[in-house]
């Protein structure tokens, strides 16, 4: 910027200077050269008023003035009539001077207010565009909270049609089992009628979790304890698929909330994490506060998500495996929700998944 200005102020003083010395270095005789050379002089006043506005506009005609009026008096007073004409010449080039930089002044503000009305209109559309993805969040969220509550609706009435058959054949199959013993050769199949009725109970409990509405009255939760509880319900189960548990926990504040709900969405999230390493693994859960909010992490080092968008894994009845209900991830979103919060599923490195939750809290690390 600085070099530019540098430039174009040599520029001019050069312009100056060249015809300056032209007009002094020629011989009055020749008059129409000096005719030329005189309004020569107007290429750097109008330089300097488009350049420099009204000021530099002024002050280049002021110094071609002083500059021409010394060869106007010395050399030319005693032409009868030429001064008079050649004084009226340095008025114009006042007046040039003063409209070529009040004009170029008035165009130069002129630019810069369409310059910040045009960037007043980008951020405009930047804060719309902003608005209109929230908007379409929002459409997203309604409509999956319209077939939630659709899905409700037919699971309050299926389980209580659902549920006392299932309880029947488990009494019957349970009787037979006792009856015919064990060395019977349709226990085999008593066996497999019992865990798929179980199988299927746990669907409609499934459903039943997704539609249950717990109001209870919010209480003070320690997440970190939660958490710890919940590593205690699955330790057997890591054990036995050769998993690591691993808990970071944070200086971080309680929350408003049910602590059963959150331990659930935990367990969801602690359990599908052991699923998805049936060789063995690590799972990392990590607790972080800031001011605004809390962070719970998962990170398994598993087969890492198969799902091409991962949001996709938080609908109801998504699954990847054979016997999954794809029910526990989707209860897990709508526990989190009704605190307030949001989870995300996001790829680890070098391999797995990790799912974030973030809490809102109203203090921060304590």
């Amino acid at each position: 910027m600085q070099q530019g200005i540098k430039r174009r102020i040599i520029t001019i003083v050069f312009l100056i200077a060249g015809i300056t010395f032209l007009h002094y270095s020629t011989t009055v005789h020749a008059d129409h050269y000096h005719d030329i050379y005189r309004r020569l002089y107007y290429i750097p006043i109008v330089l300097g008023g488009l350049w420099f506005g009204l000021r530099g506009g002024v002050s280049v005609a002021v110094a071609v003035s002083l500059l021409y009026a010394p060869h106007v008096l010395l050399q030319w007073g005693h032409h009868a009539g030429l001064p008079l004409e050649q004084y009226l010449e340095m008025v114009l080039y006042n007046v040039i001077g003063c409209l070529t930089g009040f004009l170029s002044g008035k165009e130069r503000h002129l630019r810069e207010k369409y310059q910040e009305t045009a960037q007043d209109l980008e951020e405009s559309y930047e804060k719309l565009r902003r608005q209109t993805d929230m908007l379409l969040k929002t459409e997203e969220r309604i409509e999956s909270a319209a077939r939630l509550s659709t899905l409700g609706e037919l699971s309050a009435s299926l389980a209580h049609e659902i549920r006392n058959p299932l309880a029947s054949i488990r009494l019957v199959s349970d009787n037979l089992h006792d009856t015919l013993g064990q060395s019977a050769p349709e226990s085999e199949y008593l066996d497999i009628l019992r865990k798929e009725v179980e199988r299927l109970n746990s669907v409609v409990e499934g459903y039943l979790s997704m539609t249950r509405s717990q109001k209870s009255k919010p209480k003070e939760v320690d997440i970190n304890q939660a958490i710890r509880e919940v590593l205690q319900l699955v330790r057997q189960p890591a054990l036995k698929k050769n998993v690591t548990l691993d808990l970071n926990e944070g200086a971080i504040p309680l929350v408003e909330g049910e602590q059963v709900q959150l331990k659930q969405a935990f367990l969801n999230l602690a359990l599908n994490a052991i699923q998805a390493m049936p060789d063995g693994g690590r799972l990392h859960i990590e607790t972080t506060a800031d001011p605004d909010c809390l962070t719970i992490t998962f990170t398994d080092n598993g087969p890492g998500l198969q799902a091409q968008d991962p949001e996709q894994i938080f609908t109801p009845f998504y699954t990847t495996r054979e016997k999954g209900t794809g029910l526990g991830l989707a209860i897990t979103r709508r526990i989190i929700e009704a605190h307030s919060g949001t989870i995300h599923a996001l790829p680890a490195e070098p391999a797995g998944t990790t799912f974030s939750i973030q809490i809102p809290c109203e203090e921060g690390p304590s």
